[in-house]
């Protein structure tokens, strides 16, 4: 396992414009070609976070999912961000793991946020995804997903190649900038508990329901440390993880091994 370069794209989205969305985030992402691994976009970055966008939810063939895998092709990344997506099941807050060879992957937000109604709209995703690129294990998340730690938490299987579950957490938000200490806070916990890096990539600005965003994107270290912060200001910003000392970590501080086995029952 080397480095891996990740990009936070800390931007204001447009409310319920998801044309000019994509035009946006595209413009802001473009000069990253071959200076980054991963670029990672907001929560709901077409629209902003808002239930009435169901209406306009798009498809799996729709021009976002397009747009996702021309801008991975284009830098020579892979591309995460979620957005509103129709199927026949309902639809759900689908967080997209685009790359540069075509290939798509989801995970369906599986926390829906009670407190905005987000439960009443959509439909709740049921399976964690991990994903493995440039040698790490990466565990993509969405916004509340962030507060229920069970969920995600970072499994040891002693016949996994690296004993655990995932190197890297990713999750995506739109977090208002009244809970930001929550924020801050439970991002540190998830690293230190999960023994990994811990990305964190929430907008900026004030959506179209008058919630205002502070921002505070973080990368965040097994030590809970920040490896690098932003304000609240429009940003694009690229950290390497190193994985040397997450490996030297997990081994002079296996408390993976003292973890509890358990598994995950899903609501009937």
């Amino acid at each position: 396992m080397e480095n891996l370069r990740i990009s936070l794209v800390q931007g204001m989205t447009l409310w319920h414009d998801p044309a000019g969305n994509r035009e946006y985030y595209g413009g802001l992402i473009a000069p990253l070609h071959g200076s980054t691994d991963v670029v990672i976009l907001p929560e709901t970055f077409t629209s902003g976070f808002s239930n009435e966008a169901i209406d306009r939810a798009e498809t799996m063939d729709g021009p976002t999912v397009a747009w996702m895998r021309e801008q991975a092709a284009a830098l020579d990344a892979a591309v995460t961000g979620s957005v509103q997506l129709r199927t026949e099941q309902g639809v759900f807050n689908r967080m997209l793991w685009a790359t540069p060879d075509g290939g798509l992957r989801h995970y369906d937000k599986r926390h829906l946020f009670r407190y905005a109604r987000e439960h009443e709209r959509y439909r709740a995703g049921r399976e964690r995804l991990t994903v493995e690129w440039k040698g790490w294990r990466i565990c993509p998340l969405v916004c509340y997903d962030l507060r229920f730690p069970v969920f995600a938490r970072n499994r040891y299987d002693v016949e996994r190649a690296g004993g655990l579950d995932y190197d890297l957490q990713i999750y995506v938000a739109n977090w208002p900038a009244a809970r930001a200490y929550a924020w801050k806070t439970l991002l540190r916990a998830r690293a230190i508990e999960n023994l990994c890096y811990v990305a964190g990539l929430n907008r900026v600005g004030r959506d179209g329901n008058g919630i205002d965003y502070a921002g505070d994107s973080a990368v965040i270290d097994f030590l809970g440390q920040a490896v690098s912060e932003c304000t609240d200001a429009e940003v694009i910003s690229t950290t390497t993880l190193l994985a040397a000392e997450l490996a030297a970590h997990r081994e002079r501080f296996p408390a993976m091994l003292d973890g509890d086995a358990f598994e995950l029952r899903q609501e009937r």
